[in-house]
Parts: C-alpha cells; structure tokens; sequence
C-alpha cells in the first residue's frame, strides 16, 4: 500500500475556507451597521425638514410686523416651556403676538428628544425673518446631533453648530406680510 503525499491538505483548505467566510460576515455586519447608521440619520433628516416646514408654515399663516418680532429668535432644545403662552391660544381667540408666543412653544415640545423616538438629539432652531417692505425673507434653520461625522462649514456654526457630529437644515421663503 502506498501512503498519500498530501496529508493535511483538506484541513488547509478548509482553514483557508473558514478564514474566507469569516472575513465576509465580518464585512456584512460592518455594511449593515453603516447602513442603519445612514437610516437613522434620514431619519432625523426628515424629522428636521418636517419641523422647518411647519414653522415655516405657522409663520406664512401669521404674517404680521408684530409677530415677526417675536419670531425672529432662536430656540435650544434645553429652553424651559413656558405654560401661559399655551393657556392664553387654548380655549379664546388670541392675538397675532400671542399666536408666535403659542407657535414657539410648540416648537420647543417638537425639539425635546426622548432616545429611540425619532425626535432631533440635542436641536436647535434659528429663525431670521428679515422685513422688507411689505414683504418678508424668512430663514429657517434645525440643527440637531447626528451620529455620523461630517466636515464643519462656516454655515453650520452661524446657528451655534460647533460639534463634528452636528447636522443643518436651512430653508429659505418669501412672505408677504398683511397689511
């Protein structure tokens, strides 16, 4: 009888297998990391851009001299709420001042994150209405904390945006104001 030249061959190629499968699920895990990462960041994308539409909706609705005054401020995610802006809209018809009061306290509620919920970590809001005439250049910006690094512009910190993990909505409209 004559003895086989190649032992141990199958146990490499079985090694160099393993090593080959290893590597792959290794790969597929980091991919499905990154890719709930960029899920959860759409996410919070879309949360900002719903809640700058809606203020800029709230603002176009209540377009007066006065309530642009109150508007034009920026609000933080840690703002204490103020609960006699939200009675005075409640249950009575209220001014076009108390109606921004009212908006802005929405706001505030919209901003308060709670972990898993969806909600902006850590946002912010800046809105600049600036009056011409009779009309309005209303700038709007939401930025929140996001989970994924990216390169600061000069832009993100115009609304207090100083950590590499912050994100920036804008959205610029004109409105023209009531009489």
């Amino acid at each position: 009888m004559t003895q086989s030249t190649n032992k141990g061959f199958t146990l490499l190629e079985t090694l160099i297998a393993f090593v080959v499968l290893t590597v792959g699920l290794l790969g597929a895990v980091a991919l499905q990391a990154q890719a709930k990462q960029a899920s959860y960041d759409s996410l919070q994308r879309a949360a900002a851009l719903n809640l700058a539409n809606d203020i800029i909706g709230r603002i176009a609705a209540n377009d007066t001299a006065a309530a642009m005054a109150i508007y034009n401020t920026n609000i933080i995610y840690t703002d204490p709420e103020n609960i006699n802006n939200v009675a005075a809209c409640l249950n009575s018809q209220c001014t076009d001042a108390a109606l921004a009061n009212f908006d802005i306290e929405q706001w505030k509620k919209a901003i308060k994150a709670k972990e898993g919920t969806g909600t902006l970590s850590d946002a912010t809001i800046c809105i600049t209405p600036t009056i011409n005439a009779s009309q309005v250049d209303l700038n709007v910006i939401v930025t929140w904390l996001g989970r994924q690094q990216i390169k600061q512009s000069v832009a993100n910190a115009a609304c207090g945006s100083t950590s590499t993990n912050r994100k920036m909505v804008s959205l610029n409209r004109f409105i023209y104001m009531r009489p």
